[in-house]
């Protein structure tokens, strides 16, 4: 048995053994074997390699529960635009020419910021409009590159503009695909996608019902994203789109659900009803101005809720200790309630709650013997962590990418002592640019990187 010791001043364990001061979590080959004080571990493993020392913090891989690989290459463009403006002007334009190559370089680009924020498994919803191209399936090969765990769907759309513009058939087509590419894989799951009830004609709706029950699949879609999706559903079917999507079977899948922010108090009720899990993207909620999500009435009520980035460029990044940051900002502020939201309650949302919300929780999200070793360590040799006095507070307020030393997925380390050992940065942003580069200048977007905001 080779056993390998990764030490912190804290481990949080996210798991039944709660916060252990000095601690070491134990890994041998791609599982945990003991979570335990320091000393006592030092004790049966005299001879096991260590990574860490007395300082700083050992916790569970980040779960990023919502966010869009598709997006990578095309950060930073229309921050003026609400939602129902940015995105078909924005991403529209760019999903009619996205291919497999463009989304594995970008799961590639966009993974090395995940895995430096401590992310060791993200849940992708890939969108593109260039049926044929198999484009999500990219994001699956470069997920497996560099090492993450996943979950990848293809965020299909037949209507976007309100036209139909896409046949199911084809969709369906790469639902199925997608679906082989992961099972082809040690650790990248798959679920049916539809980008929102809205952009998608009654013929995907039910198709996407159809094929979640041949594939034996779950389902990941936005839901309640923005006030306009309430009155343009009520305008089309004479019910919110919550209580649409109950009606037409589609909660009757294992749905996990982007943003769930205009909910009725009674459709709180629906969705813990129907186990429909919610995730919550502060940043990308605040650059959009989206709104706030409930979570903390969502929970009350019954709904596993957990956290995520959101998009490459509606976010803008993929860091998710930002994420965590403005988490429970948001949550404080929009309550005027500093104890609304503590910095240990949005470190469950990352981590064992992600794991729940994706049916990981038996494999990750905790540090616990016998599951995967998922295992993040932040060093304490920075300022952000050099003195530790409330763990959970100094994780989410205090520290940031560069406190994050090293990171495993199933006992593969993926960044030690801050490098990334599964590939090489210098030569994915250098690929990146070049595709970029072809992306852009197809979009019809002069007016969104000028200074001044569109008139």
């Amino acid at each position: 048995m080779t056993v390998t010791l990764v030490r912190g001043g804290h481990v949080l364990t996210m798991g039944p053994a709660g916060d252990l001061r000095d601690g070491a979590v134990a890994i041998d080959d791609d599982h945990i074997v003991a979570v335990e004080p320091w000393a006592e571990l030092r004790a049966v493993h005299p001879d096991a390699a260590v990574v860490g020392d007395e300082h700083g913090l050992v916790v569970p891989g980040f779960v990023n529960a919502h966010t869009h690989l598709s997006e990578a290459l095309i950060p930073g463009m229309g921050e003026t635009l609400t939602l129902f403006d940015w995105a078909p002007q924005v991403i529209v334009p760019a999903s009619l020419q996205l291919d497999r190559e463009m989304a594995h370089v970008g799961a590639l680009l966009k993974g090395i910021e995940l895995i430096s924020s401590g992310v060791t498994c993200v849940n992708d919803m890939f969108g593109h409009m260039n049926l044929g191209s198999l484009a999500s399936l990219g994001s699956v090969d470069g997920l497996v590159e560099i090492g993450l765990r996943g979950v990848v769907s293809f965020g299909a759309a037949d209507s976007p503009t309100g036209e139909v513009s896409l046949e199911v058939g084809q969709i369906v087509d790469e639902h199925r695909a997608l679906a082989e590419r992961c099972r082809a894989t040690e650790r990248v799951g798959f679920r049916v996608g539809l980008a929102t009830m809205l952009v998608a004609t009654d013929e995907l709706l039910a198709a996407t019902v159809s094929v979640a029950a041949e594939l034996g699949a779950g389902v990941h879609t936005h839901l309640a994203e923005v006030r306009e999706e309430v009155v343009d559903a009520t305008r089309r079917w004479g019910v919110s789109a919550v209580r649409r999507a109950a009606d037409i079977g589609l909660l009757d899948h294992d749905v996990v659900a982007g943003h769930v922010i205009w909910v009725e108090r009674d459709e709180y009720d629906l969705l813990a009803e129907t186990q429909t899990r919610a995730v919550y993207n502060p940043v990308a909620n605040m650059i959009l101005a989206d709104g706030v999500c409930p979570v903390v009435e969502l929970q009350r009520a019954g709904v596993v809720v957990a956290l995520g980035t959101d998009g490459a460029a509606s976010n803008d990044a993929q860091d998710m200790l930002g994420a965590l940051k403005a988490g429970a900002l948001l949550q404080k502020v929009s309550k005027m309630d500093p104890a609304w939201c503590t910095a240990r309650d949005v470190v469950r949302l990352a981590t064992i709650d992600g794991a729940t919300a994706l049916g990981l929780a038996d494999r990750v999200g905790s540090l616990e013997p016998g599951k995967q070793a998922d295992v993040v360590r932040l060093a304490g040799d920075r300022p952000g962590l050099a003195n530790v006095h409330d763990p959970y507070a100094q994780l989410v307020y205090c520290a940031g990418p560069t406190d994050v030393a090293d990171v495993w997925v199933s006992g593969r380390r993926l960044l030690a002592d801050r490098v990334h050992t599964t590939v090489d940065i210098a030569t994915v942003i250098a690929r990146s640019r070049e595709l970029a580069t072809k992306l852009a200048p197809g979009l019809p977007l002069s007016h969104l990187l000028d200074d001044a905001p569109p008139a």
